[in-house]
C-alpha cells in the first residue's frame, strides 16, 4: 500500500477539525441580516455598507 502524502493528511484533518464553525456561522449569519435588512429598508443601506467598509479596513491592517 503506497504511503499517503502529507498534504493529504493535513486536508483530512483541516475537513475533520470542527473549532471555529460556530464563530463563521455567526458571523455569515450576522452578515445576511445586515444585507436583509439594507434591502429592507433602503435608507439604512448606506449605514450598513459604511459599516462593512470600516470593519474591511481595520481587516487588512491586520491582514
Amino acid at each position: 500500500m503506497p504511503e499517503s502524502s502529507p498534504w493529504v493528511s493535513v486536508a483530512k484533518g483541516f475537513c475533520r477539525d470542527e473549532r471555529g464553525q460556530d464563530l463563521v456561522e455567526y458571523a455569515l449569519m450576522a452578515g445576511f441580516v445586515s444585507v436583509a435588512g439594507g434591502a429592507a429598508f433602503p435608507p439604512i443601506a448606506s449605514t450598513v455598507s459604511g459599516i462593512f467598509s470600516k470593519v474591511m479596513a481595520i481587516l487588512d491592517r491586520f491582514a
